[in-house]
């Protein structure tokens, strides 16, 4: 079993790069995270690195036209194929016939979240053994400060399997990557382009006004410390 502490040692302060192509070394059943935001950086860093890209992106059915646009940019850009994982037809239904469309406004992301996102990335974490994401300090201050660049993935490992997360653009900013992004001429999301900086579902996502944070465009209507679709439900913990 990989020593995780050790590893975070060895990797804390290093680059992008270094993080991934360790992430690699240590892991041949490793998938990347995408969600049609800055994470195209990773993918740009990643397909250099090793012949097994695996990528996907969770398509929760209510995302902006641009992202799928970009989502297909990024695909033949890049010449991989990108696995889109679907919520459950039967548990959709069901939340918007008890609830309709909207019920997020009333009671909470959660619930929604929940179903069109969490269900739907478990039954892929099932299927790895370690996974990579685009998650940077800087993107949320109620939740993301303390993000490692390796570390357990504790929301979703099980009992009998450890699942280890990399979050190699940890150390990054917001600069940094776009940097990177006009240095490289990386495809990106049109929504960026109208205000978007943080960019999710099309009901819950909104741009920024100048001097904002980002984070403040998602779930607006919500406490910054809940900020969080339950991807990434280790950073709730953290701070609770």
């Amino acid at each position: 079993m990989t020593d995780i502490a050790k590893l975070k040692d060895d990797l804390d302060g290093q680059s992008p790069r270094a993080i991934l192509k360790a992430a690699f070394e240590q892991f041949d059943n490793i998938a990347i995270s995408f969600s049609g935001a800055e994470d195209v950086a990773l993918i740009e860093l990643a397909h250099k690195l090793t012949d097994n890209l695996q990528v996907f992106s969770l398509d929760t059915g209510r995302l902006h036209p641009e992202t799928y646009e970009f989502f297909e940019k990024v695909r033949n850009h890049y010449g991989i194929n990108i696995q889109f994982l679907f919520p459950d037809a039967g548990e959709v239904e069901d939340l918007v016939s008890r609830k309709g469309m909207f019920s997020f406004f009333e009671d909470g992301h959660s619930e929604c979240c929940g179903i069109r996102k969490v269900n739907p990335l478990r039954r892929k974490l099932q299927t790895v053994d370690a996974w990579i994401t685009g998650q940077r300090k800087d993107q949320s201050p109620g939740t993301r400060n303390e993000v490692p660049v390796v570390q357990i993935d504790e929301a979703f490992s099980t009992a009998d399997r450890q699942l280890v997360k990399f979050n190699p653009l940890a150390n990054w900013t917001s600069k940094d990557v776009w940097d990177y992004i006009r240095m490289s001429e990386l495809p990106y999301n049109e929504l960026h382009a109208k205000g978007f900086v943080s960019i999710g579902c099309q009901p819950c996502t909104r741009p920024v006004l100048p001097g904002q944070h980002e984070r403040e465009g998602r779930w607006w209507w919500e406490e910054a410390t809940q900020k969080e679709c339950g991807l990434h439900a280790g950073n709730l913990i953290a701070h609770d």
